[in-house]
């Protein structure tokens, strides 16, 4: 028998240095207009300067710039895994033995050349401990497509670490194709944390692809993790498509740290049990998120929201569906940004049921103010927002077209540089209250408004590019 002696598992110091930031990232409904917060900037405002300049294509939005790269596997020696001759077990059990013996063929394999590997039919349950904090999985090299036969599971034995990997990917151009992915989520043991008692156990994740380039994940389920389905952590050209990710406790797919990453004809749905609890997690923690591509994904049923983008530059959010679904509530609500990204959000369909704590608002920036650190616009077009609608405030540089915002309002305060242009506002008939005052909403914008309509009715909304604006109502404190 073979056993890999190079196995070094480097994945829970990685996985501490992710610092995610905790807590809520909410605001009370009653006060929304009055500047709550949760941006990390406490800059005074400056002098906002004009919109830089963009190429935009035939419907007017910024042309995407960047093509996510994806693997290139060299060499076509293929390998499916003879469980018997490694002595794996394939029912279930003894994860040890399974994780040792898997482990090794798969080393086995890769020093041999092959570059296609195939785990056949069979529930592998893998989990190795390494320290007090981290269950080591299997890990996968480069230059290698790992795929996994109908009926192939690989599952993560119950345990107590704060931090696991199911599947850890090394190195550059990897495919993972058609995994079924499950961690311990209903067994798992929360062990307090010595030094303050603290049991999130958050960092146990489906997929860790740390510090590579060209990675494509598809046609996978990864479900029932403590964490994540996947944890992106400074990483370049990675691609998830057509995969099924649910049933996890944080996140769907959180990014920390990622250039050019595509998300797309994803479903992502019922993310729920440990903050922040979204579809997709955008979050650098001081590390680069840049060129992100997110559309055609299916969200549903997700406790915390669908995509919140804390960190990320050149963020395209386009073509995506997003539903609370019955029997689910939001915490911050289906997309949410912060002041200093850069977004365009597009064609997307969005459907409330009961809102958040932030009411029902379908898109929401939050913001301390200050300099955005570029002069980029954020885009929101043609979005069908049911029964829900948008908020931004303490900024400034946004192009707003073409929504239809059904049952709810379109609100702006202390924002300069709006363009507000061809979007259509309806009240809600189960919400008979919210009327006056709350369509179309101001308090202290500059910018340009024109082909404005509440119902059927055109709006006119003077805005001023160098005079801010409130509405009367909103200073007579409706």
């Amino acid at each position: 028998m073979y056993f890999s002696l190079k196995r070094i598992h480097r994945s829970y110091y990685r996985i501490n240095d992710v610092l995610i930031k905790r807590g809520a990232i909410m605001c009370a409904f009653l006060v929304i207009l009055l500047g709550c917060s949760s941006d990390n900037s406490d800059d005074p405002q400056e002098t906002v300067q004009p919109n830089d300049p963009e190429t935009l294509d035939i419907n007017g939005l910024p042309v995407r710039d960047f093509e996510v790269a994806l693997p290139t596997i060299t060499g076509s020696l293929s390998y499916t895994i003879d469980t018997e001759a490694w002595e794996i077990p394939t029912n279930g059990s003894e994860a040890i033995t399974t994780t040792q013996n898997l482990q090794a063929a798969i080393d086995w394999a890769h020093e041999e050349g092959y570059t296609q590997i195939t785990l056949p039919e069979g529930n592998y349950l893998v989990g190795e401990d390494v320290n007090d904090i981290y269950q080591g999985g299997i890990e996968i090299y480069e230059n290698t497509e790992f795929i996994f036969a109908e009926g192939a599971i690989l599952q993560i034995e119950t345990n107590n670490k704060w931090n696991y990997c199911v599947l850890e990917l090394t190195g550059s151009n990897i495919i993972i194709r058609n995994a079924e992915i499950i961690g311990d989520k209903d067994t798992h043991i929360f062990t307090p944390r010595e030094n303050d008692g603290a049991t999130s156990h958050d960092e146990g994740h489906g997929i860790c692809v740390f510090d590579n380039t060209n990675v494509l994940v598809t046609g996978s389920e990864l479900y029932n993790l403590t964490g994540d389905g996947s944890l992106v952590l400074e990483s370049e050209n990675i691609t998830f498509t057509e995969n099924n990710i649910h049933d996890n406790r944080r996140q769907g797919i959180s990014v920390v740290g990622g250039i050019g990453i595509s998300i797309t004809n994803n479903e992502i749905h019922h993310i729920n049990g440990t903050s922040p609890q979204f579809g997709i997690d955008i979050e650098g923690a001081g590390r680069v998120d840049e060129d992100i591509l997110i559309q055609f994904n299916s969200f549903h049923h997700n406790r915390g929201g669908d995509i919140v983008n804390a960190s990320g530059k050149n963020v395209y959010i386009l073509d995506n569906v997003m539903e609370q679904g019955e029997g689910s509530t939001y915490v911050d609500g289906p997309i949410v940004s912060w002041h200093k990204t850069h977004n365009i959000i597009a064609r997307n369909t969005i459907t409330m049921v009961n809102g958040s704590v932030n009411g029902r608002l379908g898109y929401i920036q939050y913001s301390r103010g200050g300099d955005k650190g570029h002069n980029r616009s954020t885009y929101v077009y043609d979005n069908v927002c049911n029964s829900c609608g948008m908020f931004m405030y303490k900024s400034y540089g946004a192009d707003v077209k073409g929504n239809q915002f059904l049952g709810y309002f379109a609100a702006f305060s202390e924002f300069d540089n709006l363009v507000l242009e061809d979007n259509l506002v309806t009240y809600s008939e189960e919400h008979p209250n919210l009327r006056f005052c709350w369509s179309y909403r101001f308090d202290d914008v500059t910018g340009v408004a024109s082909g404005n309509y509440l119902g059927e009715d055109l709006q006119e909304i003077p805005l001023s590019e160098t005079e801010p604006y409130t509405l009367q109502c909103v200073l007579d404190g409706f």
